[in-house]
């Protein structure tokens, strides 16, 4: 109850002097604390579960990831958080609140920050000061509204037409492009990555209070927000998905967005397969009815979420996010689902002129950018062999021949010199 202390007549500086650090999962490896809480109970066994689960998604090549945000982790200190699973191409795509993209990512990119506080603190003397709360965390309320402003000013230099959340959020990060204080938001990393960001209730937000003003100023000729036609464009990202699977913070519209698109695209007439893998983060009590915090089992009555590979984490996200999100960095699956959209298989076999029975050797692999691609494709009726340098080897001579060859006699299964399987 420490923080009951000291909470007299503060001037709006003194509420706002302790900015929230946002937290880095690349400067920390938490794989031993996940395999060790494989072994616990509890919460701490469910985010080991979740943790595996989103390995296996990004590991599976042909799963979509969408990312759903609802909530305030954001503004608590995860914003980098979902910014590098952008960047490290560990999502896909992202269903958020309005408030989780504009109020808090875009609100920080203008150079705007969240400030740490008090839970405890008189409310009355905060709204004396425009410092708004969210639990602990304090917002400068002016500040805010220089936000809804800029949503405005955007909106007034675009064509007056219909927009989908998702194409207004581009243009937003069109915007950020030139003029962001802080750079490598969210919404610029999306831009930056062609990743789509949809947001179902965006006017539920400041953007909500910037196209009122844009539409007040232009009455006759101003954007409107098409949430059916987004709803559609979503449903086709899940149609052509062959599989997909959901890493959901929090609950809301965009948990219910995003499981809806499979009873969406079955309406269309098309077959499409329930959401493959399904993890959701909350504190939301099941015994209220309500959607937020319906379980993964029973979104499968609905047709949604198929049973097999679902975790629901019952915690404070902001508590447990981290680990999953730097155990699945510092695994490393992402990066080979990076380059796949580089490494073009089917062009690099043509240009080498490979054919399937043949005996291919590759002189020192390196990463594994070949291998992975020449293993499999000879691995029923070639011969794959890697080949290196001894670096150990004391005679110069030696050192500079090939040493080691590895055939992958068995099943096509390529060595590395330490013997770790490399296909």
């Amino acid at each position: 109850m420490s923080d009951k202390k000291n909470l007299g007549h503060n001037s709006k500086k003194d509420f706002l002097k302790s900015p929230v650090e946002h937290i880095d999962i690349t400067s920390f490896d938490s794989r031993k604390i996940i395999q060790s809480m494989k072994k616990m109970s509890f919460v701490s066994r469910e985010t080991a579960n979740a943790a595996d689960i989103f390995n296996q998604m990004i590991k599976d090549k042909e799963c979509s990831i969408f990312l759903t945000l609802a909530g305030s982790t954001s503004a608590a200190g995860c914003m980098h958080i979902y910014r590098d699973m952008i960047k490290y191409n560990m999502v896909d795509a992202i269903v958020a609140t309005g408030a989780s993209i504009i109020d808090m990512d875009f609100f920080e990119a203008l150079g705007f920050k969240h400030y740490q506080g008090s839970q405890f603190q008189n409310d009355a003397e905060l709204r004396k000061n425009y410092i708004d709360r969210i639990y602990d965390t304090y917002i400068d309320e002016e500040e805010l509204q220089m936000c809804d402003k800029t949503i405005c000013e955007i909106a007034d230099e675009l064509d007056p037409k219909s927009y989908t959340s998702r194409e207004f959020i581009q243009e937003i990060g069109k915007y950020l492009k030139k003029n962001a204080k802080k750079k490598g938001s969210l919404i610029e990393m999306a831009y930056d990555h062609n990743v789509p960001i949809f947001c179902p209730a965006f006017t539920d937000s400041s953007a909500g209070f910037g196209l009122v003003m844009h539409q007040e100023k232009n009455p006759n000729k101003h954007i409107t927000i098409d949430s059916i036609r987004e709803f559609r464009e979503l449903t086709e990202i899940k149609i052509k998905s062959k599989g997909s699977g959901l890493f959901m913070i929090g609950g809301g519209v965009p948990k219910n967005f995003i499981q809806d698109t499979v009873i969406c695209a079955e309406l269309l007439g098309k077959n499409v397969d329930m959401h493959k893998y399904a993890i959701q983060i909350t504190v939301a009590d099941s015994r209220d009815g309500a959607c937020s915090s319906s379980t993964l089992k029973e979104a499968s009555s609905w047709g949604k979420v198929d049973v097999t590979k679902e975790q629901m984490v019952f915690a404070e996200a902001t508590s447990v996010l981290p680990l999953i999100a730097s155990d699945a960095y510092h695994n490393g699956n992402w990066k080979n689902r990076a380059r796949d959209i580089y490494r073009n298989p089917k062009e690099t076999l043509n240009f080498f002129g490979i054919k399937n029975d043949m005996t291919v050797v590759e002189l020192s692999p390196g990463g594994g950018w070949y291998q992975e691609i020449i293993g499999p494709y000879l691995r029923k009726n070639g011969k794959y062999i890697s080949a290196s340098y001894d670096p150990e080897s004391k005679n110069e001579r030696t050192r500079d021949c090939l040493l080691y060859t590895s055939d992958a006699a068995d099943e096509g299964l390529g060595v590395d010199l330490g013997g770790r399987r490399i296909i």
